[in-house]
């Protein structure tokens, strides 16, 4: 927490992710919805058409899907780094589904916060940031005023 109020933090990256490979960080889906609740009709639509084709372009996803008697149709995400995210489908079509359930799929499971810095080292060089001037010599940086301009008037 910064004095403004807001969240803030350095920009990282999660778990070193993209340094040797991509690493898709979410870990599990469980969607939980009614067999005969009428809000849960959308759910039961995506589980018919969509969820083969998200379960064949996503394999390293795991998705399960719980049937309960009389309850919300709600969708949870658990990430690699512990993040569970719930989110409620009632009333939600197929289409809307598939969207949010892409949306989770490309998060990393931290919270969207402010980032303070557009970088960030936690080894940071005693010798401070380089420059095109950093190893040149500092007559290039001297300008020789002559007489003659400053006698003459400006125009």
């Amino acid at each position: 927490m910064t004095s403004r109020g807001t969240p803030s933090r350095f920009l990282t990256s999660v778990l070193r992710n993209g340094v040797g490979r991509y690493v898709c960080q979410l870990q599990r889906l469980t969607l939980t919805l009614s067999r005969d609740a009428t809000s849960a009709r959308g759910a039961r639509d995506y589980i018919e058409e969509k969820v083969v084709d998200f379960a064949r372009q996503n394999p390293g996803i795991v998705l399960y899907v719980c049937p309960k008697r009389s309850t919300i149709p709600t969708l949870e995400a658990e990430y690699l780094n512990g993040t569970v995210e719930v989110k409620t489908l009632t009333r939600k079509s197929a289409d809307e589904i598939a969207e949010i359930i892409q949306l989770l799929a490309n998060q990393s499971g931290l919270e969207i916060i402010r980032i303070r810095k557009p970088f960030h080292t936690d080894n940071p060089s005693i010798q401070g940031q380089w420059h095109p001037f950093t190893n040149k010599p500092s007559v290039i940086n001297v300008q020789e005023i002559g007489q003659q301009c400053l006698s003459s008037p400006q125009k």
